[in-house]
């Protein structure tokens, strides 16, 4: 992507989008570095084709995964996938070793096994003894680019092997896995200035003087630094995925026992702030029904299946989105309506129906959510805003009147668009993340929806009565 800042217009545009697609070997799941690391370079020789100055570029990436260098600054290969089947085992002896309690006390993370900790709890002595740095995926390109080995503490807060509190690495977790410290590269905060692109790849680009800043590294403290906030705004935000990210910022984090029964996240944003959020279910369960349904010869695209959905009874049916059986991939029209069986409902038969029962679970387990978020941090939320992928509008309406309040669409490049800021910021083009969001706002369409049906309370007790007694 590349941005462009003029007075106090701000544009976004792409130059370059490929799949990000792993790699199958044998029984393990791994990154294809080489082949992103071309991209990439693509990417920047299209930049450089266009003879316009280009004054800094920066990566950005997800969270967990993480690649080792050498001492010759070479990829350790393979760069293992989140996925990959070792992370399980990676967390039973992570766990033998530091109680979760612990774990929590010390970072403030949600549990999960693809979490780097677990990961490097399922890695070799061989690879780890080898591995000079280990660097999260989006530090890790940075380093590619300037040969500067830093880590960002948005993303350094993901790995769960940072404390928040003192906005260090944790030395308990370190010693207790008998980490290395020198694997650890030294900590930056959002908006550092790297170092000039690497010579070689500068003259192949055709990018003189360009220089590699650590915008927000993690695509969420990215995204909510390119949010068009308004000041004073009490607000929270959902990023719909295969899983649902709901949160909203603040000014320290939040890590008790609460926190921590409801796995709630603190992450760093951009100028010290806190992302808190909890990961939830999402589009995998709508993906997993279209894609049984085109494996008999059935399948229907979105545009119709959203037209059948808003044509089916309302809350016939309703599901837990979060129970287990949902997570896990396979026919799960079937799950759906075995859910449904179980708990005495109508049981959904056709497309229409089964889609409806599913957006409807998912936008009432957002105001279970959301309410959860309220309980935690004390304050009511007035406004949502939707980032990433808005695509279902049955949903994002489904969303606005599940919780009862107004939804922003936002930009689908919020992303891109706060790690532009960041730069910016990082230059001294924008004096402040205050003027930088005024800009944002004027300089990209948003649309907002209102809630205009009070039937969903009712359908929220509904739910609420499908969940386990102890949630």
């Amino acid at each position: 992507m590349l941005g462009e800042l003029k007075g106090d217009h701000l544009a976004v545009s792409e130059v370059r989008r490929f799949r990000n697609q792993p790699l199958h070997e044998r029984d393990s799941l791994r990154w294809n570095i080489p082949q992103l690391y071309e991209e990439i370079l693509a990417g920047l020789r299209g930049i450089g084709s266009y003879l316009e100055p280009v004054e800094s570029i920066s990566c950005d990436s997800w969270a967990s995964d993480y690649l080792l260098f050498g001492s010759d600054g070479a990829v350790i290969s393979p760069a293992y996938h989140r996925s990959d089947p070792r992370t399980a085992a990676g967390m039973k002896h992570v766990f033998a070793k530091v109680p979760w309690k612990t774990v929590y006390e010390e970072t403030g993370t949600h549990q999960q096994s693809v979490n780097t900790l677990c990961q490097l709890g399922a890695e070799t002595s061989r690879r780890l003894h080898r591995a000079r740095h280990l660097l999260p995926v989006g530090d890790a390109f940075n380093f590619l680019l300037a040969g500067v080995p830093r880590i960002e503490m948005s993303l350094a807060s993901t790995t769960q092997l940072y404390n928040p509190v003192t906005q260090a690495w944790s030395d308990r977790l370190l010693s207790a896995l008998r980490l290395p410290p020198k694997l650890l590269p030294p900590l930056v905060p959002a908006g550092t200035e790297l170092g000039m692109l690497r010579p070689e790849i500068a003259r192949e680009t055709n990018l003189e003087d360009v220089r590699v800043v650590t915008s927000c590294s993690h695509e969420v403290a990215a995204t909510l630094a390119g949010l068009p906030i308004r000041e004073g705004e009490n607000w929270a935000f959902l990023q719909p995925g295969r899983t649902t990210i709901l949160g909203t910022q603040l000014a320290k984090p939040i890590i008790n026992e609460a926190s921590c029964s409801l796995n709630f996240t603190n992450e760093l944003g951009y100028g010290g702030s806190v992302c808190f959020y909890k990961q939830t279910a999402g589009l995998f369960i709508l993906e997993e029904c279209q894609r049984y349904w085109e494996k008999i010869n059935q399948g229907l695209d979105v545009g119709l299946l959203t037209h059948l959905a808003g044509s089916a009874p309302p809350f016939e049916s309703l599901i837990n989105p979060a129970d287990p059986r949902f997570s896990e991939p396979g026919d799960m029209p079937l799950k759906i309506q075995a859910f449904c069986k179980e708990t005495k409902q109508v049981v959904p038969r056709k497309p229409g129906p089964l889609f409806r029962c599913v957006i409807e679970s998912l936008a009432l387990l957002y105001r279970k959510v959301l309410q959860e978020l309220e309980y935690l941090t004390g304050s009511k939320i007035d406004g949502l805003y939707l980032t990433g992928d808005s695509s279902n509008t049955l949903l994002n309406n489904f969303t606005s009147n599940a919780l009862q309040l107004p939804v922003v669409v936002a930009s689908t490049e919020t992303t891109a668009i706060g790690n532009v800021v960041v730069q910016a910021l990082a230059l001294g083009h924008l004096k402040s993340l205050k003027e930088a969001r005024e800009i944002v706002g004027n300089s990209f369409r948003t649309e907002t929806i209102l809630p205009h049906a009070a039937a969903w309370t009712a359908a929220y007790e509904r739910m609420v009565a499908l969940l386990p007694a102890e949630a």
